[in-house]
């Protein structure tokens, strides 16, 4: 298979941050039980891994050509895999930050990177469009990964314990393993490189001129609330698990790997789907799909009894019917953006991959701070059902975004 190493050293790369990037909802939980912070507080930890995803993304994404995909991924798996190394030596929640404000910084790097590198390892649309959504399902993977990781090392019987944090010693060595696959594989940039603006400024100025488009905008309003609705729910399950449904902390977590695996089961059949149904209609009726599980599944969940759960055999069944809502959600991120990937010249690429990172990780912090703390002031009860609210938005910019795309076939930033 073409690009085959390169492909397997992507997946690799995105598998990696998946587990690091959506353990914060584990962590959340362990935090609150290991430093005694109040829920306000530990969801503070969602802006310190968005926040530098955003402000990264937004500085590098203009000139990534410049610096080169390869060399820039490798810096973000060397950043994260020496403050795995650190972590479990520094039990604090000042040094929790700091380990996500890493992961941030690292994640940036790899994502405005891989997205710029799947134009040079797609020969069109459709197998850009196929590929992103295969990518995007290994992420999930590697978040469902992620949960059965960390519940490996929490104690249940002892809340209080900070065992957990050993999980980070086998993180850094898998970063490391990426680093290493990576280091030994041949990437060919060239077909970018010949395109390149001529200096920084003009780097710049080609981001900055993308944003103000009418299609552009209407992208961006679409990922954005796409990724509030999505990491609300994945940072604030295992708490929701553990502090209205009242499981075990361990299996909290546990359970809370049934969205990633949704999910990842929604994107590797819509990879397949993609090739044959109209990229508009997936989203529209995944998105309708979602609405009705907020409305269905939420419901059976809250009014099930599983206190006396011990194992997933003995958690009631409408425990396992809302994380379903992956199943969903799943195909709309890497459709949408994918489409506006591949209406793009390939040198374009990086600084739109970095409009998508920085507005994704924006969204990703406001959803996981409203949903915080609506969830301490108002119940973890009414938290999930502020859900409808971005779906219905989302709806609303998918309408507008295919108009346009019809219209625009392809743009530059010219």
């Amino acid at each position: 298979m073409k690009f085959w190493r390169l492909k397997l050293s992507l997946v690799l790369n995105y598998i990696v941050f998946a587990m690091l990037l959506n353990s914060v909802g584990t962590v959340i939980l362990q935090v609150q039980n290991n430093f005694g912070v109040t829920k306000g507080a530990a969801s503070v930890l969602e802006a310190f891994k968005d926040l530098p995803i955003a402000i990264t993304s937004f500085l590098i994404a203009s000139f990534v050509v410049r610096i080169g995909y390869k060399r820039t991924m490798l810096m973000g798996l060397a950043l994260v895999s020496i403050t795995c190394m650190i972590m479990p030596n520094v039990p604090f929640f000042w040094m929790t930050k700091l380990l996500f404000l890493s992961i941030g910084v690292g994640f940036a790097f790899i994502k405005v990177s891989v997205f710029a590198t799947l134009g040079l390892v797609s020969e069109n649309e459709k197998e850009h469009v196929s590929f992103m959504s295969f990518l995007e399902s290994f992420f999930m993977v590697g978040v469902l990964g992620g949960y059965f990781l960390f519940s490996a090392f929490v104690d249940s019987d002892d809340p209080a314990s900070t065992s957990w944090l050993k999980v980070y010693y086998i993180l850094g060595a898998v970063a490391f393993f990426a680093f290493l696959l990576l280091l030994t594989t041949k990437v060919d940039e060239s077909a970018v490189h010949k395109d390149a603006p001529e200096g920084l400024t003009q780097d710049f100025q080609k981001m900055l001129t993308l944003i103000i488009k009418p299609l552009v905008i209407v992208f961006i309003v679409s990922i954005f609330f796409y990724v509030l609705v999505e990491q609300s729910i994945m940072s604030w399950l295992p708490t929701f698990n553990n502090q209205i449904l009242h499981l075990p902390s361990k299996l909290s977590i546990e359970m809370a790997s049934i969205l990633a695996g949704s999910t990842a089961v929604g994107r590797l059949l819509a990879g397949f789907v993609l090739k044959k149904v109209k990229w508009y209609w997936v989203v529209r009726v995944s998105l309708v799909a979602a609405a009705i599980m907020v409305l269905v599944g939420l419901p059976l969940a809250l009014g099930s009894d599983a206190s006396g759960a011990t194992g997933w055999f003995t958690a009631p069944v409408a425990v396992f019917i809302f994380p379903l809502i992956g199943l969903f959600l799943a195909p709309i991120y890497p459709t949408i953006n994918s489409v506006m990937l591949s209406r793009l010249p390939l040198v374009q690429h990086g600084p739109m991959s970095g409009l998508i990172v920085v507005f994704s990780a924006l969204g990703g912090t406001t959803g996981s701070i409203i949903t915080g703390n609506v969830f301490q002031h108002f119940g973890g009860n009414y938290a999930f059902y502020l859900a409808l609210i971005p779906i219905t938005l989302i709806m609303i910019a998918i309408f507008f975004f295919k108009r346009m795309t019809e219209r625009e076939t392809s743009f530059t930033a010219e």
